[in-house]
């Protein structure tokens, strides 16, 4: 966060019902993996739509620091890349700010390259543990010195040659999968990674689009993704849709509060990120897909969502991997419902900007709201649509996540006294214009 080093504390109050059209920032994973490749290819990758977040600039920055060109032209950001191969020796550390995934998937790309480079990053970024990407890149050849346990700052060293491997996740990670995925486009031979659970495939999606040799099958219930190396990736033309991690806290807003009638433009609805949908319409929430479309490989609709009252469920563990950033806004959808919303295997949430499950129980307990933290999930008693108290006296803890910042927001539009949050600064990382939305659709 670099705007300013004071907390910028703010209050969400109760709101009117939330009206109208919006459309939510590009997606954060295909903003990421568009920049990476477009910086791989050869030629002038032309992307609309970019989110132009604090964490997708950082990879932006990152990228320019290892050769390519990156300039935004009006509503278009222009990429020429170095291919893959050519990536240059970064003069300086690369700062990485709050994001995890710029972290990961560069580890990944210099991974396959002969190149140094030094990681550094914010308060947040730095408690986060790096091992789970280091273990299978030591694999290809690249070789690393953390800080203790595996954090930033970090410095590393690509494999002069790099080796193909077949690597099997073994936890859920989109992350991690993408790191070694990238790793294999400058690796001669086949590197092959096993999903025993499926996570997002915007890596997939987007290597084949720019002409990757990519291969994807299904055999026991498990995905094998094989990719070539020594790739020639080619230019492309992407329009970025909506990401839906940030319309998940419109989608919830719009359910919970009373009288809303939101229409959210140009949603992404990727199936592998997709759950948070399909657990509110379990739950009673009234979301329809208008104009449902594709565009580069991607599913997209507008939703039209539309205030109803919600029943707590027993949210299936298989979908975890396809809303693992989406649980923080549902956990306020299901303070509201009507009985008890159970949460299982959800360790992935304790490793992100900061133990979400411990951080949104307690932001929660603080606003009222009935929770008990068990060790891979959270346990809810809603309200059955009646407000929350709210924080009078205290702020609620944010620990410098982006995620719970705005959660916490959206609670405090179902809350008699309001929600008082310690710092929005966070939220530009991800959802630079969230305050300003929130703001247009109650008053609509």
């Amino acid at each position: 966060m670099n705007h300013s080093d004071l907390p910028s504390p703010r209050r969400f109050s109760a709101a009117a019902p939330l009206r109208g059209r919006i459309r939510v920032p590009g997606d954060k994973s295909i903003s990421h993996r568009s920049i990476m490749l477009g910086a791989l290819a050869v030629g002038e990758t032309r992307v609309t739509g970019l989110l132009e977040g604090e964490d997708v600039m950082a990879t932006a920055a990152a990228m320019r620091a290892m050769g390519a060109t990156i300039e935004k032209h009006s509503d278009r950001w222009s990429i020429h890349g170095v291919g893959v191969g050519g990536l240059l020796q970064p003069q300086a550390a690369l700062d990485m700010g709050n994001s995890g995934t710029s972290t990961r998937l560069l580890m990944g790309l210099i991974a396959s390259h002969a190149i140094t480079a030094a990681f550094t990053g914010d308060a947040s970024l730095s408690k986060r543990p790096m091992g789970r990407v280091i273990e299978p890149l030591s694999r290809i050849g690249a070789s690393f010195t953390p800080s203790p346990g595996g954090r930033l700052p970090l410095m590393m060293t690509g494999a002069s040659v790099p080796v193909p491997i077949e690597y099997r996740l073994p936890v859920a990670s989109a992350q991690v999968k993408s790191a070694v995925l990238l790793a294999g486009l400058n690796t001669a031979g086949i590197t092959t990674v096993i999903e025993p659970v499926p996570t997002r495939d915007h890596s997939e999606r987007m290597l084949r689009g720019f002409g990757a040799d990519i291969e994807v099958e299904v055999m026991g219930g498990e995905r094998i993704i094989h990719i070539r190396g020594e790739a020639d990736l080619k230019p492309q033309t992407i329009e970025v849709p909506g990401d839906p991690s940030s319309a998940a806290f419109f989608m919830v807003a719009a359910s919970i509060v009373p009288g809303s009638d939101l229409m959210i433009e140009n949603v992404g609805l990727n199936p592998t990120r997709a759950g948070l949908v399909e657990v509110l319409r379990q739950m009673g929430a009234i979301i329809d897909e208008v104009d449902r479309r594709e565009f580069g490989g991607e599913p997209v609709a507008d939703l039209h969502v539309r205030h109803a009252p919600l029943t707590g469920i027993e949210v299936d563990p298989a979908l975890a991997p396809s809303m693992i950033d989406e649980f923080p806004v549902l956990f306020i959808a299901a303070a509201m419902a009507h009985g008890r919303t159970v949460t299982r295997g959800l360790d992935e949430l304790r490793v992100k900007e900061s133990d979400r499950l411990s951080a949104m129980a307690a932001a929660l307990t603080a606003a009222g709201a009935n929770v008990e933290e068990a060790e891979d999930g959270l346990i809810i008693d809603g309200t059955g649509g009646d407000p929350l108290r709210g924080t009078s006296n205290a702020r609620v803890q944010t620990h410098l996540d982006h995620r719970i910042a705005m959660a916490m927001a959206v609670a405090g539009l179902v809350s008699k006294d309001g929600v008082e949050i310690d710092d929005t600064r966070p939220i530009a990382t991800s959802f630079p214009t969230f305050e300003d939305l929130l703001e247009g659709a109650t008053q609509s």
